[in-house]
């Protein structure tokens, strides 16, 4: 047979010491069900001291704020709340990460209030004193409003910008693109904007200035702080004091543990779209790409999953780049205006912290494909939507025993992996996956790395299936110690089953 498409993931520890542990994580999906989430809070913490020692090699202050959305844990949320607060705070999007947020330790002065808001979003963050990042005039007269008709106290706020130039080549020489963004005010209504701040005064102070690119473009983000550095010398210029700037995510997760395996399969994948050798996935599905008369179009929509640099390392790498027009690093650029630096990772601040396992119902061939099986587990596309957001990356078997007989020689196998809905859409993945065996009715896949936008995102209740419970894991010597996700507090280690 051909040689396997791998795409392995990368495993980090601890998340690779509860891997090894099998007959810890079958006796979890006995008692509470398939599928599970499986969590570790201990690692969101490390995590945001990782983001912090950048911070402090830079010598610059300011806060990490966990984007919210990301995860709806309790636990990683509360374990969080528990790091210092004048380094670490919370980025919530909705009224009700708000509650959750101020119901599991922390206060108003740590939470930044972002996305669309509605009144009661806006009121309730005024309310308890936290800081709106605000998408436009409108929002700021809405909250000018509500502060005015409450009488509540001054509110700090942000003002999100987009539309930033950044520079191209084109067929007449260089010309100036602006990047569009749907969230945020464009750079050139900024005198707007300042009127608009130097009217409510008396209901907002401005603290800040912030932004929100879509793109894993290092050099386009540099190019949108710098504008915000100059923005801010406006806005002292008018009597304003901002202080802050807000770089918001985008930093970034390395999925793949090899280059080379992702060079290889995305090679492969534009092969099989031209035809040159069989499919790889499911009905031809190309990921955006097409064959047009012999010519691969289109773009893959796929995350690069495998990425050297990442998460912390992605942050230092914009903060040591030089700025586009002043031509010194951008952490220089705010040493040097004495301005804080905030960052909201979401992806980059869960990394290596959780997994998502599925039981495997039923094994059958694919079809007439010969050598390759669909194995469909207990679980759908929305229990584990890694692929939603484009992220390609082989689960991890874990056997429900160790194999016996023949089944020890069998070598890797190429699957399709099925949900347990009643569509023919519901794939788990549309790839075709290569294990190092094949599974059997009872084994569980493991998917790891899932905490962020994939264990619960677009999780639902389609044909009443059960939504996936989440559990809390610890080590504890040499066992495991797990509760329920909404159980967890972190001034006591989980309490619960001991493996």
């Amino acid at each position: 047979m051909d040689v396997p498409l791998y795409l392995r993931p990368r495993i980090d520890p601890p998340l690779a010491s509860l891997l090894r542990a099998q007959t810890f994580l079958h006796s979890l999906v006995d008692a509470l069900g398939s599928p599970l989430n499986v969590l570790l809070p201990e690692v969101v913490a490390e995590n945001a001291e990782r983001f912090r020692a950048v911070y402090r090699r830079h010598h610059l202050s300011g806060r990490v704020y966990f984007a919210h959305k990301a995860n709806r844990s309790s636990a990683l949320v509360r374990r969080l709340a528990a790091e210092d607060g004048a380094a670490v705070g919370i980025d919530v999007a909705s009224l009700e990460e708000l509650r959750h947020a101020l119901g599991s330790g922390f206060t108003g002065d740590r939470i930044m209030a972002t996305g669309p808001k509605d009144a009661e979003f806006l009121w309730l963050a005024a309310r308890v004193g936290a800081t709106v990042n605000l998408d436009s005039p409108g929002e700021l007269e809405q909250l000018a409003g509500l502060v005015r008709g409450h009488g509540l106290g001054r509110v700090a706020v942000l003002v999100r910008l987009s539309g930033f130039e950044s520079t191209a080549q084109g067929g007449t020489g260089t010309r100036l693109l602006a990047r569009r963004s749907r969230f945020g005010t464009p750079v050139r209504e900024a005198e707007v904007l300042l009127s608009a701040l130097e009217r409510h005064a008396d209901a907002v102070e401005l603290t800040g200035v912030a932004y929100h690119l879509d793109t894993t473009g290092v050099e386009e983000k540099a190019r949108a702080l710098e504008q915000c550095v100059l923005f801010m010398d406006e806005c002292r210029a008018r009597g304003l004091a901002p202080r802050a700037v807000d770089i918001g995510g985008g930093f970034g997760v390395g999925y793949l543990a090899d280059a080379e395996e992702w060079e290889r399969w995305t090679t492969a994948l534009s092969e099989a779209v031209l035809g040159v050798r069989p499919p790889l996935t499911w009905r031809g599905h190309g990921y955006g790409l097409r064959n047009e008369g012999g010519t691969v179009r289109g773009t893959a929509a796929l995350y690069p999953a495998h990425r050297p640099t990442a998460g912390p390392g992605y942050l230092d790498e914009l903060l040591s780049l030089p700025a586009p027009v002043l031509g010194r690093p951008a952490a220089t650029l705010l040493l040097e205006h004495l301005h804080d630096l905030y960052i909201e990772p979401g992806r980059a601040l869960v990394d290596q912290s959780g997994l998502s396992l599925a039981r495997v119902l039923d094994v059958r061939p694919a079809g007439e494909d010969l050598g390759q099986y669909l194995v469909r587990l207990g679980m759908n596309a929305g229990d584990m939507s890694l692929e939603e957001h484009g992220v390609l990356m082989d689960p991890v078997l874990l056997p429900r025993g160790e194999p016996g007989g023949d089944e020890e020689q069998e070598g890797p196998v190429g699957v399709y992996l099925a949900g347990n809905l009643c569509l023919e859409a519901d794939l788990i993945t549309r790839r075709l996956v290569h294990l190092p065996r094949l599974p059997r009715t009872g084994d569980l896949l493991a998917f790891a790395n899932t905490s962020g936008y994939a264990m619960d995102f677009h999780a639902h209740h389609a044909q009443r299936q059960p939504l996936a419970r989440t559990v809390a894991v610890e080590r504890e010597g040499d066992s495991w110690r797990w509760c329920p996700d909404e159980d967890y507090w972190p001034i006591t280690p989980p309490g619960g089953t001991t493996a």
